[in-house]
């Protein structure tokens, strides 16, 4: 895929765990999915067509997974979201694969924008 044709769509999904080696197992159990070790706290999961993942860095929240899309210029995509409403709840910060912030829409919901730029 291009970086045209995956430019603001959903690309990850991020959920809090209380423990990796549990969700590792249970997803890997059930549903087959394949994981990549990012250190002790994050463990991203492929399930053969999406990835995401794991994280302890938070409390675990049930029914509420971080979605985060991805953008290929992360100053614009943030002004567009101020300019819609949006408000910045996580500054622009780098980890292992790219730079990312994450927002509350109108409503409250957090989601997160990631670029690999």
């Amino acid at each position: 895929m291009t970086v045209s044709e995956k430019n603001r769509r959903i690309d990850y999904i991020e959920l809090n765990v209380g423990d990796l080696a549990r969700s590792r197992d249970f997803y890997g159990s059930a549903f087959g999915w394949t994981f990549k070790d990012y250190g002790p706290t994050y463990c991203e999961f492929s399930d053969g067509r999406l990835t995401g993942g794991f994280t302890t860095g938070g409390a675990a929240n049930p029914g509420g997974p971080l979605v985060i899309l991805y953008a290929a210029d992360l100053a614009d995509i943030q002004s567009r979201i101020e300019a819609a409403g949006g408000k910045i709840v996580k500054p622009i910060f780098d980890f292992p694969g790219g730079r990312r912030f994450h927002f509350e829409d109108p409503d409250g919901y957090e989601l997160a924008v990631w670029s690999d730029k």
